[in-house]
């Protein structure tokens, strides 16, 4: 495999598993130095044990996304040990609480919103000062389908996603003269160990039940690797530069960023001064 990444430095968060795990050994395998972290060392052991077996250069970080002082430690261990970070990708993520508002408890609610939107901001806080001052950085955030569905009883997962879109659409703007680049990635629907979690739920079997059905069905089709090619591979796109014009924008499994190329938003966000 062509090492595109080298000497690139990545953190991943949420990369004790599923997509998260996915990407950080994608990386590696192009090159690249990873972090990864999550609030499971043991699972970040195993994963940094594949990279380093693959013979590139991992680093296990365990802390929670949503805690400065963790965010801060991941940060500075990564630059400390792997170098200048040069690659983020917001992965970390939270698929419950369930419920309509009005009975889903609201302090479980904030809580995935912490997990969706405060963490993000928090990894980009730390990282992004040092890609501005080397002009060059990408930061990628994991984002969902269910960002444009309208998804009863699953507004906390939802809103968040949506809100992390908006966020790489809003960062980008901010640090586009400093070549810093942000995305929001769509990887689709891949059957991952949430997803498993999801479909034991017995909040999720009750609030949500055709969403839990639909995931029956697809873990009938496909196992957790299907999907997962096409994400790591739309993420070393992003990762290289490839679609640097894009930044800001939200690309899903239905879109041909090469076409997008092409293409302004078809509704452009109104920059004011």
């Amino acid at each position: 495999m062509a090492r595109e990444l080298e000497g690139q430095v990545a953190i991943v968060t949420g990369a004790g598993r599923g997509i998260g795990k996915g990407i950080a050994l994608r990386f590696a395998a192009a090159g690249a130095a990873v972090a990864v972290t999550s609030r499971n060392k043991a699972q970040l052991d195993q994963v940094v044990g594949e990279i380093e077996a693959a013979g590139a250069r991992g680093l296990a970080v365990a802390g929670d996304a949503t805690k400065r002082e963790d965010v801060a430690r991941v940060a500075r261990a990564a630059a400390e040990k792997l170098g200048g970070v040069t690659l983020l990708v917001n992965n970390a993520g939270l698929a419950g609480p369930y419920g309509p508002i009005g009975i889903v408890d609201p302090d479980e609610w904030w809580a995935a919103q912490e997990v969706h939107i405060r963490a993000p901001l928090l990894f980009m806080s730390a990282v992004l000062p040092g890609m501005i001052e080397r002009r060059a950085g990408r930061i990628i955030n994991i984002s969902s389908p269910r960002c444009h569905m309208l998804t009863a009883h699953l507004s906390a997962y939802s809103l968040g996603k949506t809100a992390q879109n908006r966020l790489a659409e809003l960062v980008a703007n901010e640090v586009k003269e400093y070549g810093v680049k942000t995305f929001a990635l769509d990887p689709g629907s891949i059957m991952t160990e949430m997803a498993d979690e999801t479909m034991t739920s017995a909040d999720a079997q009750r609030w949500v039940p055709k969403m839990v059905e639909r995931l029956h069905e697809l873990k009938g089709k496909q196992g957790p690797q299907d999907g997962m090619a096409w994400c790591t591979d739309r993420c070393m796109s992003l990762a290289i530069g490839r679609y640097d014009a894009l930044s800001g924008r939200y690309i899903d499994r239905t879109d041909d960023p090469d076409e997008m190329l092409k293409q302004p938003s078809a509704k452009p966000a109104r920059v004011n001064p």
